[in-house]
């Protein structure tokens, strides 16, 4: 398996690297640091660059990357890749397709509401167009040990049992918990749509989680919890969020096939959540996924 990061000598590319050795380490993947330039040739005549320009911009590059990759601990294997173009956004994809990135995860800007989520226009650009999932990690995000919860934000629109079905192998390869999440923005207590969204959970849950030899249904581990505020942003406030864990949401119903299209509602959750979010783009279906052997009694496919 194969992460790509989109590094940046800055403290947005220290937290990507972070939260992708954390997604490595659950999973045994190698990182590729991708670093963008800029295009020489982009430059106008009455701009152009001095001579040897090219060779200055690509030796900064390379000491940038060799200080990202003092970043990642031994025991993750990580290589540096140094690539030119005029949109960030576009040669990251272009090199997370040529890689074959299962990931390509980026960092947020610091400025957002309590340092957590700003989209930039890089990670916007990325947000609405990449073909692979973009894994976000907030403002000083510091971690490099392995998940220990999956999240995933589960709504009643087509495509959320792909998005289930993401998130149940992504649990499961990795043996952690998943915690199945609805979100309702309601104004004052409304038990009969919180009891509604709680069965509407619990029974996609039960659809989709497949049945290990040993006879057990990987539903009985997962938990359905239902969170309500006047808003989006304070139903992910009122929720426990540990260190170790992970947002799994899937895009808007405007996204094209097999890309990623940010919601309204996702930009709201954005504004909260504490913790790295992963979108997945739609229609997407986890490339590596275990299955529980014969010999496996405990209901967990293995790493």
């Amino acid at each position: 398996m194969r992460y790509v990061v989109g590094y940046s000598a800055n403290a947005r590319g220290h937290d990507a690297v972070n939260l992708a050795v954390s997604l490595a380490r659950g999973r045994g993947a190698s990182l590729d640091l991708v670093l963008v330039v800029p295009e020489v040739q982009q430059f106008g005549a009455a701009h152009a660059p001095k001579a040897g320009f090219e060779n200055l911009l690509n030796e900064q590059a390379r000491q940038w990357l060799d200080e990202a990759l003092a970043l990642v601990p031994a025991d993750v294997p990580a290589q540096a890749h140094i690539r030119s173009g005029d949109s960030d956004a576009h040669a990251l994809i272009e090199a997370a397709e040529e890689l074959g990135a299962d990931v390509l995860v980026i960092g947020a800007t610091s400025s957002g509401l309590f340092k957590r989520f700003t989209i930039g226009s890089v990670a916007s650009a990325l947000l609405h167009a990449s073909t692979v999932p973009v894994a976000l990690a907030p403002h000083g995000y510091y971690r490099q040990e392995a998940l220990t919860r999956i999240s995933c934000g589960l709504g009643t629109r087509a495509g959320a049992e792909k998005l289930l079905d993401f998130a149940i192998g992504m649990a499961a390869n990795r043996a952690v918990p998943l915690r199945v999440v609805s979100l309702l923005a309601l104004d004052g207590g409304d038990s009969t749509a919180a009891t509604a969204a709680r069965e509407y959970a619990e029974k996609t849950v039960a659809a989709a989680a497949p049945v290990s030899p040993s006879g057990v249904q990987l539903a009985a581990k997962t938990e359905v919890v239902v969170a309500q505020g006047r808003s989006i942003e304070e139903a992910v406030d009122g929720l426990d969020w540990e260190d170790g864990e992970v947002l799994v949401i899937g895009s808007s119903r405007l996204a094209q096939g097999r890309s990623i299209f940010l919601g309204s509602t996702a930009s709201r959750i954005l504004r909260a959540l504490p913790v790295p979010m992963l979108v997945v783009p739609s229609g997407y279906e986890l490339k590596h996924q275990n299955h529980p052997t014969s010999n496996d009694t405990s209901g967990e496919a293995p790493q």
